[in-house]
């Protein structure tokens, strides 16, 4: 049934404007306009790869989550860590057996790599390749 819909991600933010900094200008993304004006100073869209979005929307209480809430799958990992970093980005490095990290954050388990890193308002965040 949902198998060939895209996905979108939903994130709260209780500062919009450095959300929108954020997600523009360190991580790159397009926004695009909300359909109803209402949403507009409550909420930002970006678009992501193959009809993807991203919703980030003001709450007035910070929810914070102890998991990965987005993730993007890129093709060359190593080269979108580098211009993460050079932006500012500063990569996560969890307790997870079995599981190597490089001098930057960049985890190996096998064939897969990730990478987690946080956004202002605390959350998580990951790149992953898988080959």
């Amino acid at each position: 049934m949902l198998a060939n819909s895209p996905v979108y991600a939903v994130l709260p933010c209780t500062d919009l404007d450095g959300a929108r900094k954020f997600y523009s200008q360190t991580l790159g993304l397009k926004e695009v306009e909300l359909p109803t004006a209402e949403e507009a100073g409550q909420a930002a869209l970006y678009e992501c790869g193959s009809g993807t979005n991203l919703l980030v929307y003001v709450r007035p209480t910070p929810t914070k989550a102890d998991h990965t809430a987005a993730g993007w799958m890129v093709e060359d990992l190593d080269s979108v860590a580098d211009e993460l970093i050079s932006r500012g980005v500063k990569f996560e490095v969890y307790d997870m057996p079995g599981v190597e990290f490089d001098e930057r954050g960049v985890a190996t388990m096998g064939n897969l790599k990730s990478a987690w890193f946080t956004d202002p308002e605390g959350n998580i965040l990951a790149i992953n390749q898988m080959p």
